[in-house]
């Protein structure tokens, strides 16, 4: 019964397996995700507002985008967000993870640490952040006046509002330090012991067997915080709701608004697909550029035309 299987390649193999392991979610996503979009999609061609029976407008929704101020706000504001979080995350969470991947005593015991904050409840995470942002008696401007520096307003100000949001989401770095510390404990120790004979030094080790070595975890992680970045919502609805003047005004949250808030729900889903088609964009971007520097074991890496 199972002889075509049997027949199969080895790569063909693990494909099957890749899928099989991911059907519960695309289960989930057929059922709870796609329909959602679809229906998104055709009330972006209505007027709606749950009020009155809907009409259709064709592609006004779209072209009231291009007057639309508030939003190229929201839109620049998330992108600000997203590249300059991203940096940050990759950086840190990668840097813990190496200073972890050791087998010593204590250690578990700090990984658990560094990945708790990532598991907290966010409106809980939100509301300790306001405390700590507060200009006058908050703890990070209190340990600023320590050394005699001034602390900025944080979110209570237009230019910082900004960076503030993008220190909160560091707090669950926890969660990307997990996956690279997994990818760093695949890597085989035999490479590092052929290196040390060569004479290469921890910098070269790094570069040129760690980093090409934990590529495809990068390449995931690089993936997923673009989407997670564009998809930000609850820090700047509890932190800020978006203020001060819009400072903080995200894509997500100006759907929430139109949708919500001011009940034009067809404009709303028109802003949500645009956003979709942004992060479509980003993604295809980062996968057509992986040939270039993700390396997957067993597998040939394309270095240029005719390669």
């Amino acid at each position: 019964m199972l002889g075509w299987y049997s027949r199969l390649s080895f790569s063909r193999k693990e494909e099957l397996a890749g899928y099989l392991f991911i059907l519960p979610w695309l289960i989930g996503f057929v059922v709870f995700q796609a329909g959602a979009m679809v229906t998104a999609l055709a009330m972006s061609f209505l007027k709606a507002d749950f009020l009155s029976p809907p009409t259709f407008v064709g592609t006004r929704n779209f072209e009231r985008l291009i007057d639309d101020d508030t939003f190229f706000k929201a839109l620049g504001n998330t992108a600000i967000y997203a590249l300059g979080r991203m940096p940050f995350v990759i950086v840190i969470g990668l840097s813990i993870a190496l200073l972890l991947n050791r087998d010593r005593w204590g250690v578990r015991g700090m990984r658990t640490l560094y990945f708790l904050p990532s598991v907290t409840s966010g409106v809980a995470v939100a509301l300790l952040w306001i405390w700590m942002f507060n200009p006058d008696y908050g703890l990070i401007n209190s340990f600023l006046a320590l050394f005699g520096i001034r602390g900025p307003g944080w979110i209570w100000t237009e230019e910082w509002a900004l960076p503030g949001l993008i220190v909160v989401s560091l707090w669950g770095v926890g969660s990307s330090m997990l996956i690279y510390l997994a990818g760093l404990r695949g890597v085989p120790v035999e490479l590092y012991e052929a290196a040390s004979l060569d004479g290469a030094g921890p910098a070269r080790k790094f570069f040129r067997i760690t980093l090409p070595m934990i590529s495809p975890t990068l390449f995931y992680t690089l993936i997923t915080g673009i989407i997670f970045s564009y998809q930000v919502f609850l820090n700047a609805y509890i932190l800020t709701n978006g203020g001060p003047n819009n400072a903080t005004l995200t894509m997500v949250l100006y759907v929430y608004r139109k949708a919500f808030q001011e009940f034009q729900m067809g404009y709303a889903s028109a802003v949500a697909w645009v956003l979709f088609m942004i992060i479509l964009l980003f993604t295809l971007l980062v996968f057509r550029s992986s040939s270039a520097w993700v390396y997957y074991e067993g597998g040939l890496r394309r270095t240029g035309p005719g390669t």
